[in-house]
């Protein structure tokens, strides 16, 4: 019997390295989609089989060292008995990928626009590139007057990297709009765990009793800032308020 040459040895050796490399590859897609299938449920949203590619390409990305952070100019520390009560911060003129969700609860919102967003940075854009992950992703929301009750309305919001600020590649999905927003001042307090009505307006009110002059700010318009994604049990996040102009 013929010996097998080492040439078509290695050939074999190659394919079958590549074969058990794309099993690893479509195993490790299934089992993402799976745990965010899962998480969904949870929310009461369906995340559906096409999320498995943009789910593994954020997930890989995902490392502190890839994240690009929202760059802002620090005004002031308030802290009391050594804890950090709030931070008065400067954000400059930027764009953002910004999509008006109205679901019947925040979580739902938040995890469908967040999906909609994720495909837009993994490839669905006009550059046909992986754009970059950037924290936080934000969430605008609104109380009524009285900010006993947040509205259904919110929207849901990707800081472009300093990169794509100049041109911003278009978002193949027509709900996902670009927007140039102005310099502005925030108050930001951190906490920790899910975001939901009533963790929000929580929040909304500790930080209203906290600051000085919160007459100062816009009484019916905030933003959540997500540093973790919406899957995470233990997210980081802050509550922002918004200096008028």
């Amino acid at each position: 019997m013929a010996e097998e040459s080492p040439d078509s040895a290695y050939h074999s050796n190659g394919s079958s390295l590549e074969e058990e490399a794309e099993r690893m590859e479509d195993e490790e897609q299934e089992r993402l989609l799976s745990y965010w299938q899962s998480v969904g449920r949870g929310h009461q949203v369906d995340v559906p089989r096409d999320m498995a590619e943009p789910i593994q390409q954020l997930t890989r990305n995902n490392s502190p060292q890839e994240r690009q952070s929202i760059p802002f100019t620090l005004i002031q520390r308030k802290e009391k008995l050594g804890d950090l009560l709030y931070e008065k911060r400067q954000y400059g003129k930027a764009k953002w990928a910004c999509i008006k969700m109205k679901e019947k609860q925040y979580e739902q919102s938040i995890c469908l626009g967040f999906m909609k967003l994720m495909r837009y940075i993994c490839e669905q854009n006009s550059s046909g590139l992986y754009l970059g992950i950037t924290v936080p992703i934000v969430t605008i929301v609104h109380t009524n007057e009285a900010q006993s009750e947040m509205t259904q309305s919110v929207t849901v919001a990707y800081y472009l990297p300093q990169v794509l600020q100049d041109e911003p590649p278009h978002p193949f999905d027509s709900d996902i709009i670009i927007e140039e927003w102005p310099s502005t001042i925030v108050y930001s307090r951190s906490f920790r765990g899910i975001t939901n009505e009533d963790s929000i307006m929580r929040e909304i009110n500790l930080l209203a009793e906290i600051l000085e002059s919160p007459e100062l700010c816009l009484q019916d318009t905030f933003i959540i800032a997500g540093y973790t994604n919406p899957a995470a049990a233990n997210r980081h996040n802050e509550i922002w308020f918004l200096q008028r102009p």
